[in-house]
């Protein structure tokens, strides 16, 4: 991984048009989904290369998300950022809190069992609504619930590894 994709995490993607006057629908991986909206300027990949993209409006419009860009005035404008991800520099994020971590700082972790038998990589999270599961691709993949202290030991990002109490055989 680059030093220039570690200092950027994706936030969400452009999946549509809106209207005739260069609007665009947003799908958002902030929480609430609105927050996309306090980040600024937004990196917008297209062609290959991240780009510095001016939000000039964003809102709410029905269960979704719509967006007005900088340099975007009509659908046709529009349309060739359909698909395109939106990101934004890490340092533009608050701090976490002890023992809080952003989903994208556990992604590529090893998961190691307490004994210390590596289960595998951490590939992605699901939001279950429950508690958050940890999808650990090795020889196999396994879904670990992210339950701190019953599964879920230690994280260190240094070491760059997940210690869990885990059944290998699970």
């Amino acid at each position: 991984m680059s030093s220039a994709t570690q200092d950027r995490m994706v936030v969400g993607k452009i999946v549509g048009l809106y209207g005739v006057h260069g609007w665009v629908k947003v799908f958002s991986h902030t929480d609430p989904k609105e927050n996309i909206f306090a980040y600024a300027p937004w990196l917008v990949q297209m062609g290959g290369e991240w780009r510095p993209t001016k939000v000039l409006l964003g809102r709410t419009q029905g269960k979704g998300l719509v967006a007005q860009l900088e340099g975007c005035a009509d659908r046709e404008q529009a349309r060739l950022f359909i698909g395109a991800e939106i990101a934004i520099l890490k340092s533009q994020l608050p701090k976490p809190a002890a023992g809080e971590y952003y989903w994208s700082d556990l992604i590529g972790l090893d998961v190691v069992t307490l004994d210390g038998q590596v289960l595998g990589k951490v590939d992605y999270l699901l939001d279950t609504g429950a508690n958050d599961v940890l999808v650990v691709q090795g020889e196999r993949e396994r879904l670990i619930p992210f339950v701190r202290g019953q599964y879920v030991h230690e994280i260190d990002l240094v070491a760059g590894t997940i210690r869990v109490d885990w059944d290998p055989e699970f």
